[in-house]
């Protein structure tokens, strides 16, 4: 059994351009299996413009760039939407459908491998690149605002297009966090790189469905024995929340390498902002890397206050109880079909 209570690696921008592909629940998708709600025509309608950018968005045969000095300025796209209506999907579907130079990642990673290689580094990491694609674009503060709009700002006239995600329109970005208006020009200027294409709909992973909620006992015990011993991790949740304080969430990846299934037993509600982030943080990367996973406990409605769900940070915990429940479902069909 691996014990993720010993774990703290180590910091490696390195490994986070090295390895900037879609992540293990997103290698197989692509824009033909993306699923639109019928209900919302917009959600095709930006399947279709991201295959459109894709396609025209420059790259060089054979790998080699010629004419530098005339490649055209990059271009950008801006995907939003509420948690739930395929905008990973369609991301990493881009990335699978691109023969150019390509790369993907969260806007988190993005951000930690400004702050570990500084500005001119971090340009020159993906200047070469041909499309770059930001999953979760957030202003969470005037320094991440910055560091986006310095860097956006130095990389797209060389050529490269950005296609990113978020859940907050480009001009809202950082709205109701800290004091936005203090920087909202540089808001401003990152949403006038981008056109916007709004995908509308409810979650897909509750669609026809009720949300899922934590396993009892006798679950539990039936799912960790139906585990690889090897690759899993089983630990408490108060116990996972102070290691989570230790490590940037960039290196969750890390903390979380060589791991097939984690077991998290006794949730509880947090009353920490920064622990509930965290936590959400490390959701997120269970989710993306496809592990498996169960949790015990507290009922998922009750993990966030009100002030939570209904603050600035809404969507964030929204979009992680709508994964804990799938990840849930998910565990619960597995023993299903045992």
């Amino acid at each position: 059994m691996i014990d993720l209570l010993t774990r703290n690696p180590a910091p490696d921008p390195a490994a986070l351009t090295a390895e900037l592909a879609p992540s293990a629940r997103f290698e197989d998708v692509r824009f033909g299996t993306y699923r639109p709600n019928p209900e919302y025509v917009s959600q095709a309608e930006a399947r279709d413009s991201l295959q459109a950018f894709v396609e025209t968005a420059q790259h060089r045969p054979g790998g080699l760039r010629l004419f530098r000095r005339r490649r055209p300025e990059g271009k950008g796209l801006y995907l939003d939407g509420g948690f739930g209506v395929g905008k990973t999907h369609l991301l990493a579907s881009a990335y699978h459908a691109s023969d150019g130079t390509r790369a993907i990642m969260s806007f988190q990673d993005l951000m930690y491998l400004i702050g570990a290689l500084g500005m001119t580094r971090a340009v020159d990491a993906f200047r070469s690149h041909d499309l770059l694609l930001i999953d979760e674009f957030e202003l969470d503060d005037p320094g991440n605002t910055h560091m986006a709009n310095t860097f956006l700002g130095q990389l797209m006239p060389g050529g490269t297009s950005v296609v990113a995600t978020s859940n907050t329109e480009p001009g809202a970005l950082g709205r109701g966090r800290f004091n936005a208006g203090d920087f909202q020009r540089q808001i401003q200027g990152i949403a006038e790189r981008f056109e916007t294409r709004r995908l509308d709909g409810p979650d897909f992973r509750q669609r026809g469905t009720r949300p899922e909620d934590v396993f009892s006992a006798v679950e539990y015990a039936a799912w960790q024995a139906a585990q690889n011993p090897e690759t899993l991790a089983i630990l408490s949740h108060r116990d996972l929340n102070r290691h989570l304080l230790k490590i940037h969430p960039s290196r969750f990846a890390g903390l979380l390498a060589g791991v097939g299934a984690v077991g998290v037993q006794e949730l509880v509600p947090m009353t920490d902002q920064n622990v509930a982030l965290r936590f959400v943080h490390f959701v997120d990367k269970l989710y993306n890397l496809g592990l498996g996973a169960a949790f015990t406990g507290a009922p998922l409605g009750s993990l966030f206050g009100e002030a939570y769900r209904h603050g600035a940070y809404a969507k964030k915990y929204s979009r992680c109880l709508s994964r804990l429940s799938e990840l849930l479902r998910e565990s619960r069909t597995a023993l299903s079909g045992l």
